[in-house]
């Protein structure tokens, strides 16, 4: 049974606005529809948290949104400016709306499985047809309207303010566990403000900091170890990301040695960040410090990534990138060295591009810090 819930105009929202932009795109993309179903770029484009729903853009702007019973109170919450369809089959139920429509209709061909598409042909009911489409809401994800940046400075703050609260909470020393490090400043992160982490916290402590996405376990910090520690927040739905490297009690010189290094490299690529610049150009600058001082061969993945409602989303940034980078938009930058059997380190920030410096959203001291 399929039922709809028709709302007046509310006026204009950040959601409709990125909704108007995605409809100016379908032209361009030969459609008259689009068809969303993965539920990231339904938030985006409604502001629709559930975990069931999909999402049809149309040239005529008569826009519907689809979940299930249970969500019948959050959908008129969270998208007051949509008319709802409810119905749990959310693709079926948005084919069968344009039915008879004669239109293009676009289905996100990265997110559709083949066994969905077989599924939905038979609905068509006349000269309708089904045209997969290149990630276009991933493309407008990219450039982040102020309200997000704003979010993910939110949630930058909370993870430096909880690493701060570790630290002077004496958590950082021997003796303690990587998982208990990792709960410790999880919490902390909840503590101030975050409503999730961003992904599992990274904590490696000696040769286990040369796995650059090393699990915690119960390895126990020593006197002497590198510490590298890679965690994040969310608020609002929008991640944090940020890597710190710290020395346990005593450092050795080779320990010193690579961290400058990759000081070094990430401050390059930090100043590489500005709009237009192609994003291979960012990765082979950082990447040139580090070849240079030969470790090369021990800096094993891309310099950095986009980040917003996904903790990894567009823009890469690489040696294998291709495209360049806007204004607006978040991104990570995140050289290391990793040596194994002895340790790593790497330094990692959020920032987002804009005219002139980059704006650093990620504050935690960089400096080589023994603790």
């Amino acid at each position: 049974m399929t039922v709809e819930r028709v709302v007046t105009d509310l006026g204009p929202t950040a959601e409709s606005a990125r909704r108007d932009r995605l409809r100016a795109m379908l032209d361009g993309a030969g459609v008259d529809a689009l068809l969303i179903t993965d539920l990231v770029n339904v938030r985006y484009l409604t502001g629709f948290t559930g975990s069931n729903g999909g999402v049809v853009i149309t040239a005529a702007g008569d826009d519907r949104i689809a979940t299930d019973g249970r969500y019948i109170t959050q959908v008129a919450e969270q998208a007051p400016d949509l008319t709802s369809i409810i119905n749990r089959d959310c693709p079926r139920a948005l084919i069968e709306y344009l039915a008879g429509s004669g239109a293009r209709i676009g289905f996100e061909q990265h997110v559709v499985t083949v066994a969905t598409h077989q599924r939905l042909l038979p609905l068509l009911a006349g000269s309708e047809t089904l045209v997969p489409v290149a990630p276009l809401v991933e493309e407008l994800r990219i450039v982040k309207d102020e309200f997000e940046v704003e979010q993910i400075r939110t949630a930058c703050q909370a993870a430096d303010l909880a690493l701060a609260d570790i630290i002077a909470a004496g958590v950082l020393v021997p003796g303690n566990t990587e998982r208990k490090v990792a709960r410790a400043l999880e919490w902390a992160m909840f503590e101030r403000g975050a409503e999730a982490v961003s992904f599992e916290t990274i904590v490696a402590t000696g040769a286990n900091s040369a796995v650059p996405h090393h699990r915690p376990t119960d390895a126990e910090l020593s006197s002497g170890d590198l510490l590298k520690i890679d965690f994040g927040a969310v608020v609002g739905g929008y991640h944090s990301d940020m890597t710190r490297t710290y020395v346990l009690e005593s450092a050795e010189s080779w320990q010193r040695d690579i961290y400058d290094i990759v000081a070094l490299a990430q401050k390059a690529g930090r100043e590489a960040l500005e709009p237009g610049v192609e994003a291979v150009g960012v990765d082979a600058t950082a990447r040139a410090i580090i070849d240079e001082a030969g470790f090369g061969d021990y800096y094993v993945h891309g310099l950095g990534h986009g980040v917003g409602l996904q903790i990894h989303e567009a823009p890469s940034i690489g040696a294998l990138s291709t495209g360049t980078l806007p204004c607006g938009a978040a991104v990570t930058v995140e050289p290391g060295i990793y040596l194994p059997g002895r340790g790593g380190v790497r330094i990692e920030d959020t920032l987002v591009i804009r005219d002139g410096d980059p704006e650093l959203l990620t504050t935690s001291d960089k400096t080589f810090t023994v603790i």
